[in-house]
């Protein structure tokens, strides 16, 4: 496949990008800076785009079959994510791409029935914003008429192994024996490309964990 991703170098896009790569695709990282990622590796393509800006993010997409979306907002600026969405979608589109997956928050997946586990007391208020910012574009994305898929994360996701085997659910955390909700990020590269590889959530979100 030919696979164009946004936010390659964060820690969550590195390992997508690697994943890609490894299964032997046609990858195209789109930055806003070209020298934060080494170029000249097989099967992988840098292009200037701006995630903000419809119009660059046809140009850089043109001629794949799908977009993924790894784009995090800074620190005080989790509001972007609203608007970097709507113009994902809206450039997607425009560059002729109908299939888009992007990386979600777990503070919108349910704990209980009605409750988020963002509004339980134990979720971090530092990063509330961010949570709410994710659930918003989700919202964009269910509202829009893209071939959408978000995959919300684990509570917990840090870097660590790949090994290939871990559970899937819809909206719902999920959480092991001992109630706990983590994921390795290489992991979750694995079920986002799993996905783009072979569709079984469109239109909907879902979500991985141990």
């Amino acid at each position: 496949m030919k696979i164009a991703i946004f936010g390659s170098t964060g820690t969550i896009g590195k390992a997508l990008l690697e994943e890609a790569l490894q299964r032997g695709h046609e990858v195209t990282a789109v930055v806003r800076d070209p020298g934060k990622l080494a170029a000249g590796r097989e099967r992988l393509r840098v292009r200037t785009g701006d995630i903000l800006m419809p119009d660059s993010i046809a140009a850089a997409v043109e001629g794949c079959d799908v977009v993924i979306s790894a784009y995090g907002p800074r620190f005080g600026e989790e509001s972007q994510l609203s608007e970097a969405t709507r113009s994902l979608i809206e450039g997607a589109r425009n560059g002729g791409v109908r299939r888009l997956i992007a990386v979600g928050g777990a503070g919108g997946l349910e704990v209980a029935p009605g409750m988020k586990l963002m509004e339980t007391p134990e979720f971090p208020e530092e990063i509330l914003p961010l949570a709410r910012a994710h659930e918003d574009a989700y919202h964009i994305y269910r509202d829009s008429d893209i071939v959408w898929t978000v995959l919300s994360p684990a509570a917990i996701i840090e870097p660590g192994k790949r090994t290939g085997q871990f559970r899937i659910g819809m909206n719902q955390l999920v959480v092991d024996e001992r109630d706990q909700s983590h994921i390795s990020v290489e992991d979750y590269a694995v079920a986002m490309l799993d996905e783009a590889e072979d569709p079984q959530f469109v239109q909907a979100r879902f979500t991985v964990a141990y």
